[in-house]
Parts: C-alpha cells; structure tokens; sequence
C-alpha cells in the first residue's frame, strides 16, 4: 500500500471555513466514486508542523500500488472529481508532497471523528545513518489495528522519513530507544475527515 501525503496552506485570499468546506468535498468526491485502486482518504488540520510555515493542512490519499497513484492523478481533475478538486486547488496558497509505504499495522489514518485528535509521530534519521533497518522497529509496542507506520519511498518533500500514525506514540520512538542523531516530533493534528 501506498500513500500519497500532501501538505498545504491556504491562501490569504481563501476563507478559513470555505477553504476547509472545498477540502471536505473533493475527499467525499473521491469517496463517492473512488478512482480503480485507491483505497481512501483522510484530511486533517495540523496548527504547526515544522515543514509548514504556520497552520495547515494534511492530506492523505491511500493507493494500491504505483500504477493506482497514476490512476488517481487522473482521475482527481478528471470527470466526476474536476469540480471539487478545482474548487479547493484556488484556495491553496502553497503546498508539497510525499509518498510513503506502509511497513506495519492497518491503513488507519483517524482514530475518531472529526474534530478529534489524531497525532503523528515523524522519525528522521541523519543521512548515511548506519542504523537504517532500525526503522523497521519504531512500531514495537504499538497496536497494529489501530495504529500503522510508514516508510518514505521517495524524497519529494519535506517531511521525515518515518511516520507513526497512533493515538499514543509506541516505545519504538521513544528518545531512548532511538539512536544518536535521529529525532522524533508528534504533530498534533487534528481530524477533518477520517476516511
């Protein structure tokens, strides 16, 4: 499985709540008739993310595989999904990408429903870090129906290379466990729509 997470701020000139009304839309959009492999979506409000400038927005979009990802990028301005994805693009201001693999757990992206918290815990490591495989264990103790971890594939933007998507972070990332060198944050976002 793969995800396409995307960050974005709005644009001065969009209205807060109109903003997150065109947000909600083109989700239940690709809800109503998802494009061939994507297996849903998720949005959130994020206050303050180190690699946003300020309040934003994080969106994920869950695929089967690379050719689904090519399926939904079609289809996201293509017929049936032009309208909301176009009603919400005018209002972004600037935004960036990335594309992750689940390594453990399910696809939960949103224990709860909107308006409650849903952190995520980003892992970076130092480049050439010899402890690389290490990533594989920074799930250890969490729970796997209700919590997943993530692996970048690719560096496209600006985000860690690991996320931990759980209600409470796992002993896998805790500041002890981890070695010299890498970090890890919990964004606390919070739910929009769950997916």
């Amino acid at each position: 499985m793969i995800a396409y997470v995307f960050w974005h701020r709005r644009g001065e000139q969009a209205d807060g709540a109109s903003y997150e009304d065109a947000l909600l839309g083109f989700h239940r959009s690709l809800h109503r008739s998802p494009p061939v492999g994507m297996l849903g979506s998720a949005t959130f409000r994020v206050p303050r993310a180190p690699w946003l400038d300020g309040e934003g927005y994080e969106d994920w979009y869950l695929v089967e595989d690379f050719t689904a990802l090519g399926v939904l990028n079609e289809a996201a301005v293509g017929r049936g999904h032009r309208t909301p994805h176009d009603r919400a693009a005018r209002g972004i201001a600037d935004g960036a990408g990335g594309l992750y693999s689940l390594l453990e757990g399910e696809r939960a992206l949103a224990d709860g429903e909107p308006g409650t918290p849903a952190p995520a815990t980003w892992v970076a490591r130092p480049p050439g870090s010899p402890e690389r495989r290490l990533g594989e264990l920074l799930g250890d103790g969490m729970d796997p129906g209700r919590a997943s971890l993530w692996r970048r594939l690719l560096v496209l933007g600006p985000a860690p290379e690991y996320c931990l998507v759980a209600a409470e972070a796992s002993a896998g990332v805790a500041s002890t466990r981890l070695p010299d060198g890498w970090t890890a944050r919990t964004v606390q976002r919070e739910v929009l729509y769950p997916g």
